[in-house]
């Protein structure tokens, strides 16, 4: 008798199991894709939702701000623009200041150990908007008339020559004449008794 094998060959066998694998193997893979998809589009619509929400409390918050008053807007854009004007009204006020400090300190930085003063006048420039007696001078200039004047004694002419020339060196002090250089008594010594006229330099033109 014959004896025959009933059994499946064991090439036919491992085929059948590839098979399978190659059956599996995309199963697999789309089950797992899925799986990602669907809970990367969960989190994305548990993020969307936090948004939503957040934006909605933000809303709610706009929404519950107080809207300004129009009136109270008015009147503080009214008092905005009212202290405008006031600073301008003060720049321009300073800016036509003269610094009579600043003069006397140069004057006496210039003026001579052997010159006194007996008298010293001074006045601001004053503007050609502003009215005035003499003939008024064209529009946007400054009248400049004898507005510094020092009345003293030396002892000699070139002592009264010397200290015009230092008051040329002053800024703020423009045209400096000689009005009057006479000999006279002092007590029992001989003096020269003079009158110096200047302007004043009007404040903001230039040096």
């Amino acid at each position: 008798m014959r004896a025959i094998n009933l059994l499946p060959r064991e090439d036919a066998r491992r085929g059948r199991q590839k098979t399978q694998w190659i059956v599996l193997v995309p199963v697999v893979g789309a089950v797992l894709l899925t799986g990602v998809l669907s809970f990367a589009f969960l989190s994305a619509s548990g993020k969307v939702k936090d948004k939503q929400a957040e934006l909605a409390t933000l809303q709610d918050t706009l929404h519950a701000i107080p809207t300004p008053d129009a009136s109270k807007v008015k009147s503080q854009s009214a008092l905005a623009s009212d202290k405008q004007v006031r600073v301008t009204a003060l720049s321009a006020a300073l800016s036509r200041r003269v610094a009579w400090d600043r003069i006397f300190r140069e004057l006496s930085l210039v003026l001579p150990d052997d010159v006194w003063l007996a008298t010293l006048s001074a006045k601001a420039p004053v503007s050609s908007s502003v009215p005035a007696a003499p003939a008024p001078a064209a529009a946007g200039t400054t009248v400049a008339a004898t507005e510094f004047t020092l009345d003293g004694y030396t002892y000699s002419h070139p002592a009264v020559a010397r200290l015009l020339s230092r008051l040329s060196v002053v800024p703020d002090l423009v045209n400096a004449q000689l009005q009057q250089s006479t000999l006279t008594k002092v007590g029992t010594s001989n003096a020269v008794h003079f009158v110096i006229v200047a302007d004043v330099r009007a404040p903001g033109s230039g040096q």
